[in-house]
């Protein structure tokens, strides 16, 4: 099983979600990824390429790759847990969308401003045919919800 973290547009493989998971899962892959969606996609493709039994966790627009990857390689994807991903962003419409049959986590925060819920879960249940979905109290950046998940329930093998 390969394990790996798509961290969000602003932030890195330094941020508090990668290091939290880094400690957790010391063999979980967590790049760095930069520039446009595109040019992280083209990154992404070749770090997982040959890759089979991947689980992906991904915030906000490493959410938006996640599910961009799943469509592409549905076969390679054993789960996906996404954390307030980035479906409502303008690049997602750009691309041909599918229906993923990976058994997909979604989490986002009642109070998010940049993902919003009304936004993201409509369009999640027409992508997702295999959706969990949990609603927590709290913002985009799930700050104070993220470590209290079950990581190891999650992410079990």
């Amino acid at each position: 099983m390969t394990r790996i973290f798509l961290h969000g547009l602003e932030s890195s493989s330094k941020g508090a979600k990668a290091s939290f998971l880094r400690v957790l899962f010391p063999d979980m892959l967590i790049p760095d990824f930069k520039g446009n969606l595109a040019a992280r996609m083209v990154a992404l493709e070749a770090i997982l390429d040959g890759r089979k039994k991947i689980v992906i966790v991904g915030s906000s627009f490493g959410g938006l790759m996640g599910t961009l990857y799943a469509m592409q390689k549905q076969e390679a994807v054993e789960r996906l847990v996404l954390l307030a991903p980035a479906l409502n962003f303008p690049e997602f419409l750009q691309y041909k969308l599918k229906s993923i049959e990976v058994p997909t986590r979604i989490i986002i925060g009642s109070d998010d401003t940049v993902t919003p819920v009304q936004e993201v879960l409509p369009l999640a249940r027409k992508i997702f045919t295999n959706l969990n979905y949990d609603e927590v109290d709290d913002t985009h950046m799930l700050a104070e919800t993220f470590r209290k998940f079950d990581w190891q329930a999650l992410l079990a093998e």
